[in-house]
């Protein structure tokens, strides 16, 4: 038997998005700030996801590459670092297309006709002819993307929580279907065997119960129990998992979700912020573009004149105060509007002096790539290298499991 002598490495996080261009702080609150959290916790991998681009702008692809190189930038100038994370491009890893094509296979129309994006999307994108395949079998690509680097956790909001739950159910489809050889058993005791009586006797008897009764409490054991076999191949411990799962060896391990809490982060006329909306404060707007967006910016409409009294919960600017102000700061406003014995400039100028230094930060940070996409090249093609790594170590095992490793 294999041995590798490594240490557990810390569970793995992988999240992408679509290559939109510049982001702006609907994407920074919604998502990245949270990637830049993540990255000195978890081994982080992150991906720009220009292939689920072409579901819905397959006849836009002239904007793809600068749209990523430039969302990139912004990534670097949040605070996500090469030397924490691992930042590729999807369409550099071509073993997702391999993987979202064996997955395709075994993957239930009905499964992909339900997510319930699917239906939402094509609504609110009315104009665009997105009765494609590519587009139905989005779902399936999501899958692949995460179940490719076995990620243990997928950062999402909970409007995004049933794909993840679409790739678990995927995930266990596969290993139901492929998980399982003529020697499975005669393996997994072999596995025991070399652990020792006690081991194999301890976990027998979570299997046992955990088959028989359904207890999950048993389940949690044996799951306990493999966690800290550090010198036994990977390979390995998912057989022994999934023999105490009843499913088989445990190919593609099934993500959780790691939700995320996302402030709401209203635009600078109140709706939604998008770029659609054109409402955005961009992550790399200046010092003076952001005190002339938040100078515009709408606020309770009750105070038509500074002596009108307002209400904080129905002005967008105070949503923004939640999210950059102290509590200190947030009293003052909120008790200044209700009283009126402040103006709404006055209420303003806080948030435009801690948007204008944060955005300092960001420009300081950006620069360098933004003066030198060769880095930034750079560092897509590095990310994407070790992106691959482990994607031609998957698919291996996945080829392998199905049968068709030739040669």
């Amino acid at each position: 038997m294999t041995q590798a002598n490594t240490a557990r490495r810390p569970d793995r996080v992988l999240s992408g998005m679509r290559p939109t261009g510049r982001m702006h702080l609907g994407n920074y609150h919604g998502a990245l700030k949270n990637w830049v959290d993540l990255q000195t916790q978890y081994d982080c991998y992150f991906f720009v996801a220009d292939w689920h681009a072409l579901t819905t702008a397959y006849d836009e692809t002239q904007t793809i590459e600068d749209f990523s190189r430039e969302m990139v930038v912004d990534w670097l100038g949040a605070g996500l670092s090469p030397e924490h994370a691992t930042i590729f491009v999807q369409s550099k890893v071509p073993e997702h297309a391999e993987l979202h094509l064996f997955l395709s296979m075994i993957t239930p129309l009905s499964w992909v006709e339900r997510v319930p994006t699917y239906k939402e999307m094509i609504d609110s994108l009315e104009s665009k002819d997105l009765a494609t395949y590519g587009f139905l079998g989005y779902p399936v690509l999501q899958a692949a993307d995460i179940l490719m680097y076995r990620a243990e956790r997928v950062p999402v909001g909970m409007d995004q929580a049933p794909h993840v739950e679409m790739s678990r159910e995927i995930a266990r489809r596969f290993n139901d279907i492929f998980g399982r050889g003529a020697d499975f058993e005669s393996q997994v005791m072999a596995t025991l065997d070399s652990q020792g009586g006690e081991f194999k006797k301890a976990f027998l008897h979570c299997h046992r119960r955990y088959r028989e009764g359904g207890d999950a409490e048993a389940l949690r054991q044996g799951l306990a129990m493999l966690g800290g076999l550090e010198s036994v191949a990977q390979e390995y411990v998912e057989r022994l998992e999934g023999y105490l799962r009843g499913t088989g060896r445990v190919i593609l391990p099934e993500p959780q979700t790691l939700v995320t809490e996302t402030p709401r982060v209203v635009g600078l006329d109140g709706r939604k912020m998008s770029k659609s909306y054109g409402n955005t404060i961009q992550l790399r707007d200046s010092p003076e573009v952001i005190e002339r967006k938040v100078a515009r910016m709408q606020t309770d409409p009750a105070r038509v004149r500074l002596k009108d009294p307002g209400d904080p919960a129905k002005c967008p600017v105070y949503a923004w105060h939640e999210i950059y102000l102290d509590e200190e700061q947030r009293q003052w406003a909120a008790e200044g509007c209700r009283t009126a014995s402040i103006g709404c400039r006055d209420c303003k100028q806080p948030l435009i002096d801690a948007l204008s230094a944060e955005r300092t930060e960001f420009i300081e940070r950006a620069t360098p790539y933004a003066e030198n996409p060769a880095e930034v090249e750079r560092v897509l093609a590095a990310g994407s290298e070790k992106a691959r790594v482990i994607a031609k170590e998957t698919m291996h095992d996945v080829r392998s499991a199905i049968g068709l490793i030739h040669g």
